[in-house]
This record gives C-alpha cells, structure tokens and sequence, in this order.
C-alpha cells in the first residue's frame, strides 16, 4: 500500500474557464522522494497547495499514512496533517537563531527532548556551528539547511518542497539538491518537490510527473522520461532531442519492426511505438547521445551551432536533406561552424511518435 496516493485530484477557481488541476492521481512509497516537474502554470503548485491542506479539491481525494485528508465534502485542517513545508523564500523568523528556528516546529514538547531533537537536525545538517547566529548572518545554501531542518524536526509524515533552491545560484543550486536528497534518504523522509528545473528534479527524486495543463503527462523514473517518454510532450520537455522524420515498418507476422531513417535503418531491441501492419511515416525522437562523430562514417553533416560545455561541445548539425540533428562530441573535436564532419547513428532507444499535424495556411501566424 502506498504511503500518499492522489486518486482523480481536481481543483477549479472561481472564474476560471477550466480547472487548474484536471483528475490527477499518483501514488508514493513511503520513503521516497517524488516530483512534480512542469512550466509555469501547469498546476504543480497547486497540488502542493491542497496536500498542504491551504485548499479543497472540487473532486478526488487525498490519502497519506492511511488517513483520508481531502475530498470533495471534506479537509482536514493543515496544522492536523502532520506535514512539514519548506517554502521556496525558506520563511525563517529573523529574530531567532538558528536553533530556536529548528525548535519552533517542535511545540509543547518537553526541553530535554527538544534539545536533542534540535542537536540532532543540527548534526543532520552540519550547522552545529551556525546554532547561535542569526539567519541574516547565514549564506543562502545555510538558511536553505536551516528551512529544511525546521520542516523535518517535528518527523513529519510527508515533507513538501515548493521551489526550494530557485533563489540560489546555478552551482549552490546543483550542489545543495544533492545534499537535500542525502538528507531525506538519511531520515526516512517520504517528500514531494515541485520544480520547473530538471535538474534539480532528476538530482533529487525517486519519481517524476511530469505536468502539463493541470495533469500529470507521465509518472516515471527519471531515466524513463529520458529514454522512453510516453508522449510527444515529454520527449519534447525533459532532456534535449530533435524530431527525424522516417519510415516505421513491421511485419505481416508481428514478429520484426525497424526504423528508417536518413541516418540509415534503426533495428535495436527497445523500439517504443504501437505497432502496426505494413509501414507508415513518423517522428523519430533522436537524443544527442544517440548520434556519434565518425570521421570514417559515409554520412556527412554540417555543424550550424555549437555550445561549449567544458568536457563536451553540443553541436548542431545540418543533415543533407536540411533536417536538423543534435550531438555531443568530446570537446578535443573542436569543428568550426560550416564544417562538415561524418557522423552515424547509434541508438539504444528508439522512440516514434505519429506525425504532428501541419498548422492549416495562416493558422498559429
């Protein structure tokens, strides 16, 4: 049985033309870590709004531990819920310290006890030495520590993460997420993040939905959203990757499929698509990784655009027929825009999608 499970989760405002969430459902172990990833608008924060208890669903429900928390007719009050949040601007109470911040979520709880439960945050955290400052006398990457200790102090039963590092800087951000995801793992805690970087939710999650138009797109593994997206709109969010179009044929006997291409014929095991008789024309979902620079290759393309990210440069690559592919390719091959270098296909995934239909004349101008 689940620790947290959203079934058919739906909220409206009022005016609204449509509801910020739409039937969402999800289910979380207890223990694990899990994300709600999506763009500005897609409802995310919403979700973490209700499990908080701040407001009602229209329709669904919502369980965690056994307890039923929300529905439709019913909500039970956010002190009562037993759920920790850390907010995305931390909300530390300047006038306390450090650890009179960590023991504020402690209550009534006798002194001796909550001492110790703060001198173990302190530790979990490592800001033993930080005990006695003020949170404006903290780096952003400790007041972050110092929010996420309040939050777990009291054990709660679910810990919710709204934004946690979107007011840090890329490298403290890419740094702390690792260290957030330890300490969850350390404490058992059962957590759910809401984020629009991907980064931070791949460094930190078990699981991944990713969310679109108030509904969740995929619940998944973060090397599943990669490398097989269920629908076009997750291929084309999470990760980097280009579109080819090409040729899916199965046969008559359902036994053998493969993938044409103008990179050549693609025939691995892992061929994600709905099968089908005889042959018709699709999207090939082709990641960076999956296209190789061969010197040797009879294949060429010209490089239009080139980032360089230290280990590795990201090319973009103009094939004969105009199409456009992605690669990486170590950084000691450092080609010059409008040169054209060999390169081949070597895909262990291969996912197709249907054509997308073509805007009629003078639709979306």
């Amino acid at each position: 049985m689940s620790h947290l499970t959203i079934e058919r989760l739906s909220v409206s405002y009022p005016g609204a033309l449509q509801p910020t969430v739409d039937g969402l459902s999800l289910q979380l172990d207890s223990g694990a870590i899990g994300c709600l990833l999506g763009a500005s608008g897609c409802g995310k924060t919403t979700v973490l709004r209700a499990l908080a208890g701040f407001i009602q669903p229209s329709q669904g429900s919502i369980h965690l531990a056994g307890r039923r928390l929300a529905d439709a007719s019913s909500s039970t009050a956010p002190e009562s819920r037993h759920i920790g949040m850390v907010f995305q601007d931390f909300a530390l109470f300047p006038h306390l310290t450090v650890a009179e911040n960590i023991a504020f979520g402690l209550g009534r709880k006798p002194a001796a006890r909550r001492a110790d439960r703060v001198s173990q945050m302190l530790a979990l955290t490592n800001l033993q030495s930080e005990a006695k400052r003020y949170p404006h006398e903290l780096s952003g990457g400790q007041q972050q520590r110092v929010a996420l200790a309040r939050a777990l102090a009291p054990q709660p039963a679910l810990l919710l993460l709204d934004e946690p590092f979107s007011s840090l800087d890329v490298e403290l951000r890419e740094r702390l997420s690792l260290e957030v995801r330890a300490i969850l793992k350390a404490t058992g805690t059962t957590a759910i993040l809401v984020t629009h970087d991907q980064r931070e939710a791949f460094a930190v999650s078990d699981m991944i939905g990713v969310m679109s138009q108030g509904r969740i797109e995929q619940w998944d593994t973060a090397y599943n959203l990669y490398h097989r997206p269920a629908t076009r709109y997750v291929a084309d969010f999470v990760g980097e990757g280009v579109f080819l179009p090409g040729t899916q044929i199965d046969d008559v006997m359902m036994e053998h499929r493969h993938v044409q291409t103008e990179l050549g014929f693609i025939t691995p095991p892992d061929i994600c698509a709905h099968r089908h008789l005889g042959a018709r024309p699709v999207d090939v979902l082709l990641r960076p990784d999956d296209v190789i620079h061969d010197d040797e290759a009879p294949l060429k393309a010209t490089v239009i655009r080139k980032a360089f990210r230290g280990a590795e440069f990201l090319y973009t690559l103009r094939l004969p027929s105009g199409s456009e592919v992605l690669a990486l390719v170590p950084s000691h091959h450092d080609h010059a825009i409008g040169e054209a270098i060999g390169i081949r296909l070597d895909a262990e995934h291969v996912i197709t999608f249907a054509l997308k239909p073509k805007p009629a004349d003078g639709e979306g101008l």
